[in-house]
C-alpha cells in the first residue's frame, strides 16, 4: 500500500471541501487566483472543475463568471462545457467561498479498515451508522474522514454510495480515469455486487429471483421511504441465495443486478422476510425484542464487489469480512 502523506497536490492552492485552508472566508480580502490544473482532473468539465473548486459558492454564480469572461482558461474565454486539459491555466476571480465546516470530531486518523488499494482505487470497509458524505443533518463521512488523513491526495472520490446503516466495501476513486471508469460499470451493470442479510423467516428456495419495481415516496413527516409500485416504480432485480437456514430466521446472500436506492431492503420486506434491526421496513417487534437482547444495529453487510479494473482492465474481486457483531448475531460469541 502505497503512503500518500509525502504527495503534494498539483494546484497552486488547496481545494476547498478536502479538509484544506478555504480560497477565502466570507469576510476576507478575495482575491484573483491562478491555479494549473492536475492529471487528476484532466477531461472534467470546467463548470463542474470550478464548483468543486469554489465549494460554498451558488453554481449560478459560478456559472455567472464563466458566461462574463471573468474565468479564464490559458488566457481565453472558455464555456462551461469546455473539457480541461492538464495543464492548462485558470485564472479565477474573487469570489466569496463559505468558510471550512470544523470537524472536530475528527482527527487524522481513518477509523474504517482499507481492505484493497492500489494507485487508483481504494477498498474500505464502512462502518456501520456511518454515512458515506456529509449533508442532510451530516457533518461529515466517510469521504470526508479520508480526506482528512490524507491532505495532500490529489483527488478522493466515493465511485458509489452505501445506506449510513448498512457496513462493508465501499470504494473509492483516487484518480478521475478511475472513478470515469467504475462509473461506467455501474451504468453497465457489469459489477458483481454481494450483501449479506439475515432475515426473519424460513426462507425456502436456494435461488431466487426478485423483480419488483421501486419508487420513491415521501411521509407526512418529511421522511423519504422506497415503495414497490407497479404503476410508478423503475426496474428493480435481486437475486438471493440461502446461504443458511435456522428456526424462524435465515442467512442470505443478494447479488444486485440493479442499483436502486434501498433494493434489497424493500425487496425482502415485500417478499415478507424483513432484515433484522430494519429501523426503515423491518419488524418493529422483532427489533424491539433484538435490542433487547444486545443486537443493535441492521444485518445488512455489502460482503463483496468483482469488477474490471477501469486502468488494467484485470478482473478484481475486493472483499469485507463480516463485522464482529454481524457474526456473533449469527454464530454466537466464540468460545
Amino acid at each position: 500500500m502505497k503512503d500518500l502523506a509525502n504527495i503534494s497536490t498539483p494546484l497552486s492552492l488547496p481545494r476547498a471541501g478536502t479538509g484544506a485552508t478555504p480560497v477565502a472566508a466570507p469576510n476576507a480580502g478575495a482575491q484573483v487566483r491562478h491555479v494549473r490544473v492536475s492529471e487528476a482532473y484532466a477531461g472534467q468539465r470546467l463548470d463542474n472543475f470550478l464548483i468543486r473548486e469554489l465549494k460554498g459558492v451558488p453554481k449560478t454564480h459560478v456559472y455567472r463568471i464563466v458566461r462574463s469572461g471573468e474565468v479564464r482558461v490559458n488566457g481565453g474565454r472558455a464555456k462551461a462545457e469546455t473539457k480541461l486539459v492538464a495543464g492548462d491555466e485558470l485564472r479565477i476571480p474573487p469570489v466569496r467561498v463559505a468558510a471550512e465546516p470544523e470537524y472536530k470530531q475528527l482527527t487524522g486518523d481513518f477509523p474504517h479498515e482499507i481492505v484493497w488499494e492500489d494507485d487508483h482505487l481504494i477498498a474500505v470497509n464502512k462502518l456501520a451508522g456511518v454515512a458515506v458524505h456529509g449533508g442532510s443533518g451530516v457533518s461529515f463521512g466517510v469521504i470526508e474522514q479520508i480526506r482528512m488523513s490524507r491532505p495532500n491526495a490529489p483527488l478522493l472520490e466515493l465511485v458509489h454510495r452505501l445506506d449510513r446503516d448498512t457496513s462493508g466495501v465501499l470504494l473509492i476513486a483516487k484518480t478521475r480515469v478511475a472513478l470515469i471508469g467504475m462509473h461506467d460499470t455501474l451504468r453497465e451493470k457489469t459489477g458483481d455486487k454481494r450483501y449479506m442479510a439475515a432475515v426473519k423467516g424460513e426462507w425456502v428456495n436456494d435461488r431466487q429471483h426478485v423483480k419488483a419495481p421501486l419508487a420513491k415516496y415521501t411521509q407526512p413527516n418529511g421522511e423519504r421511504r422506497v415503495e414497490v409500485n407497479t404503476e410508478e416504480g423503475q426496474f428493480a432485480h435481486t437475486v438471493f441465495n440461502l446461504v443458511e437456514r435456522r428456526a424462524e430466521m435465515s442467512l442470505l446472500e443478494a447479488e444486485l443486478k440493479t442499483g436502486r436506492t434501498h433494493q434489497i431492503r424493500v425487496h425482502l420486506q415485500h417478499c415478507g422476510f424483513p432484515i433484522a434491526g430494519d429501523d426503515k421496513y423491518g419488524d418493529n417487534g422483532w427489533n424491539k425484542a433484538l435490542r433487547a437482547s444486545g443486537f443493535k444495529r441492521m444485518f445488512l453487510h455489502a460482503k463483496s464487489f468483482t469488477f474490471e479494473h477501469p486502468v488494467t482492465a484485470e478482473s478484481t474481486t475486493v472483499e469485507a469480512p463480516l463485522p464482529r457483531e454481524l457474526a456473533a448475531f449469527w454464530y454466537g460469541d466464540p468460545a
